[in-house]
């Protein structure tokens, strides 16, 4: 997998999200911060996520969707479970994924990382197909931009976010991109 000039990832899908905007100038990337996202919670494979990430979630069509309408969030990388990818911001973009947030303190996470969902909840593990994807996706986010941190959602957003959950194996995550 490469990330191109253009901010995109080779072989991911595109759907490109309008919750972006331009990064603050000289900011460099060099966190990626680990999100999970199911909609409705617990379900998977539908188009809810898409349509969240692009304004066009009826918030009539599940009773849990009504709590979403006219939210406005992003993310830059979507891992659903059979390991598609699915691109909504470009890299060079600041997506809206980490919301109020602080890493090693440093406020406002979003202008300094790249956000990955990772289709799922914190109750379920994630899948082979998810892992193998993420650490195919890191090892190319490395290579384009100075990425040299990960951390979870939870971390970046403690008290207010639990995502992607104790199940998450960072151990193995970190052993797979040790080995390339």
């Amino acid at each position: 997998m490469k990330i191109g000039a253009d901010g995109l990832a080779a072989g991911a899908r595109q759907v490109a999200s309008p919750n972006c905007d331009e990064r603050p100038a000289g900011v460099q990337v060099t966190l990626l911060v680990v999100h999970s996202i199911s909609l409705p919670p617990g379900q998977y494979g539908g188009d809810a996520i898409e349509r969240l990430f692009t304004n066009r979630l009826d918030p009539a069509a599940h009773p849990y969707f009504a709590q979403l309408a006219g939210l406005r969030v992003s993310a830059h990388f979507l891992v659903r479970r059979d390991g598609e990818l699915v691109q909504f911001v470009p890299v060079q973009r600041r997506a809206w994924h980490a919301g109020e947030s602080s890493w090693r303190g440093r406020g406002r996470c979003n202008d300094f990382s790249i956000g990955v969902e990772l289709e799922g909840s914190d109750a379920e593990r994630f899948t082979p197909a998810q892992y193998a994807a993420l650490a195919r996706l890191t090892r190319a986010l490395r290579a384009r931009l100075p990425l040299r941190q990960l951390a979870a959602h939870s971390d970046v957003a403690p008290g207010r976010k639990s995502d992607p959950g104790a199940g998450f194996e960072w151990a193995g995550l970190l052993a797979a991109l040790a080995r390339h």
